[in-house]
């Protein structure tokens, strides 16, 4: 499974299916804890799959905490790594400056 090379907006779309997984714990009551035994270690192996890095590697880090965690479900980790990535660490464009 090679992640790091999915389209920036293929890459958005999988982070909502992720934070929706995450979400769905709320919906059987007393079982969803059991769940997230499961889901925590898995959002954060997709972590370091979608998002190469040290970056990555802590993205996971949280990931996994606030999916073990309970009551932290309703934060979108998979999307606010996206946002953090396409929009808000955007790389500045080049500027050429000619000196003659």
């Amino acid at each position: 499974m090679n992640l790091d090379n999915t389209s920036k907006y293929k890459k958005l779309a999988m982070s909502i299916v992720f934070d929706a997984v995450g979400y769905a714990s709320f919906i059987i009551p007393g079982l969803g804890e059991f769940v997230d035994l499961a889901w925590a270690p898995a959002s954060a192996f997709l972590m370091t799959k979608m998002y190469k890095g040290n970056t990555g590697k802590i993205a996971a880090g949280v990931a996994f905490i606030e999916e073990i965690l309970p009551g932290l479900d309703v934060i979108p980790t998979f999307t606010l790594m996206w946002l953090y990535t396409y929009v808000f660490k955007a790389k500045p464009k080049e500027t050429i400056i000619n000196v003659d």
